[in-house]
């Protein structure tokens, strides 16, 4: 492919109707890079990592040990395994997180307590330091949605902690990122979401209008770094 082609599309894994990309897709787009969005709960199949400029993997409510439930998430590993092997970006949001940290030879377990709601993770020593997180601070505003963990895949570096999970986020190699953490929030998905919030449990307006500010720079960071710019 010539320069003058453009980009190669990158492909997103969807796993869940209200699971959608959400400030990924404005990203990507801005940076003139189309996105095949592939709904794995529609039965869907993968596209081909070879033809493909990097990866996505989006949340669910299934885990990464329901495969008797959603055998699919076997197919998907091995295609995340496939796009870090042939040295794409990857980007892998709460089970996509988890999906990426135990194709990576990472346990991912149960956590101690759900962690529901908007909140912060605060950046490790090297988070700081990551171009990709690390440009806005000490802490990162965000949305948790989660009630299982991942360990640090061997080789890759943890980028940020919260008081309930220490593994938050973590990079493996030059770009490939795995956040339990959700950045890509923007007000129309908060909405989406709101409806299924348990009880007791809100979205603040305002808490949602840093993490939709923070999530921008920092996947607009994420694309940049990927292309190479």
């Amino acid at each position: 492919m010539s320069p003058a082609d453009g980009p190669k599309p990158w492909a997103l894994a969807q796993h869940a109707p209200d699971e959608g990309p959400g400030l990924i897709a404005s990203a990507l787009a801005e940076a003139g890079v189309d996105l095949i969005v592939t709904r794995l709960d529609l039965g869907e199949r993968l596209p081909d990592p070879a033809g493909l400029g990097g990866v996505v993997v989006m949340g669910g409510v299934m885990g990464v040990h329901d495969e008797a439930e959603y055998p699919w998430l076997v197919d998907e590993r091995r295609w995340v395994l496939d796009a870090v092997e042939a040295g794409l970006p990857v980007l892998g949001v709460c089970l996509g997180a988890q999906q990426l940290a135990y194709a990576l030879g990472a346990a991912v377990v149960t956590g101690p307590a759900p962690e529901i709601g908007t909140g912060a993770v605060t950046l490790t020593p090297e988070g700081a330091e990551d171009p990709v997180l690390g440009a806005d601070g000490a802490e990162l505003p965000a949305v948790h949605w989660h009630g299982d963990t991942f360990g640090i895949p061997p080789g890759a570096t943890r980028l940020a902690s919260s008081d309930r999970y220490e593994n938050q986020a973590f990079r493996f190699g030059r770009c490939v990122y795995g956040l339990q953490f959700h950045v890509e929030v923007d007000r129309a998905l908060a909405d989406l979401w709101a409806s299924e919030l348990p009880p007791g449990c809100v979205f603040d307006d305002d808490a949602i209008a840093a993490v939709e500010d923070s999530g921008r720079r920092v996947l607009r960071r994420f694309v940049t770094h990927a292309l190479g710019a």
